[in-house]
C-alpha cells in the first residue's frame, strides 16, 4: 500500500517557504525592483508548487477514497475539497497582487498580508491532513495508485524547475525517503538529480534568503 512519508516531506517544504514569505516580502524596500523580481520570481515558484500539489489531490486521491474509505472518508473528504477551494482563492489573491509588486516593488504590505492569510489556510489543511487522510491513503490506497500523485506534478512542471523543486523537498527531507523517491528513477539520473538538486536550492536560498540554510519548519 501507499508509502506517504514523501507527504510530510512536501508538507515540510510549503510550510518552511509559505512561512518565511511575508518577510522576504516586508523586507524588501520601496522601489528595489531588483529585490522584488528575486523574490517574486520565487513566490511565483512556489504558488504554483502548491497549485500542483493539491491539483494531483484532487484528481487522484479525493475519488479513490471516496470510492473505498467508507463513511471514514465521507465524513473528511469533502471537508479537504472546501479547504482547497479556500486556498486556490487565496492563492489567487496573491497571484493578483504579485506582478504589480515585482515590476514596482509597491503594495508590499498588501501582498504581504496577502500571503498571510494563505500559509494560514495551508497550514490549517496540512495539519488535518496529515492527522486525518493519510491514515486513510495508507489503508485505502496502493502505492501504484500514490506515485500517481507525484507523477501528475512531474508531468504538469517543467523540466528546468525539476532540480529545484526537488532540492526545495530534500532541504528537509528525511534521507530515507529520498533514496526512495530516486529509486524510482534510472541510475544516472538518480545520481545526477541529488547532486544537481542540492546545488540548485543551495544557489537559489542564497539568492532569495541570503543563505544556504534559511530557517528550517521542523526548528
Amino acid at each position: 500500500m501507499a508509502d506517504v512519508r514523501d507527504m510530510y516531506m512536501v508538507h515540510t517544504m510549503l510550510r518552511r517557504e509559505l512561512g518565511l514569505l511575508p518577510q522576504l516580502v516586508r523586507d524588501v524596500a520601496p522601489e528595489d525592483t531588483r529585490r522584488s523580481e528575486v523574490v517574486g520570481a520565487h513566490a511565483s515558484f512556489v504558488c504554483d508548487l502548491l497549485h500542483l500539489h493539491h491539483e494531483g489531490e484532487d484528481v487522484f486521491l479525493w475519488p479513490l477514497l471516496h470510492q473505498r474509505g467508507g463513511k471514514e472518508a465521507q465524513d473528511i473528504v469533502p471537508v479537504m475539497e472546501q479547504q482547497h477551494q479556500g486556498i486556490e482563492s487565496a492563492n489567487a489573491k496573491v497571484l493578483r497582487l504579485l506582478p504589480r509588486w515585482r515590476s514596482t516593488a509597491r503594495g508590499g504590505d498588501e501582498l504581504a498580508e496577502a500571503f498571510v492569510r494563505l500559509e494560514t489556510a495551508v497550514l490549517e489543511h496540512m495539519a488535518m491532513e496529515e492527522e486525518r487522510i493519510l491514515p486513510l491513503a495508507e489503508k485505502y490506497v496502493t502505492a501504484a495508485e500514490w506515485r500517481r500523485l507525484g507523477e501528475h506534478s512531474l508531468e504538469k512542471s517543467s523540466k528546468k524547475t525539476l532540480p529545484l523543486a526537488f532540492g526545495m523537498a530534500m532541504y528537509e527531507g528525511d534521507p530515507e525517503v529520498v533514496r526512495a523517491l530516486l529509486a524510482e528513477a534510472p541510475p544516472v539520473a538518480r545520481l545526477l538529480m541529488h547532486a544537481v538538486a542540492r546545488r540548485r536550492f543551495v544557489r537559489h536560498a542564497k539568492r532569495v534568503h541570503g543563505t544556504p540554510t534559511p530557517p528550517r519548519a521542523t526548528r
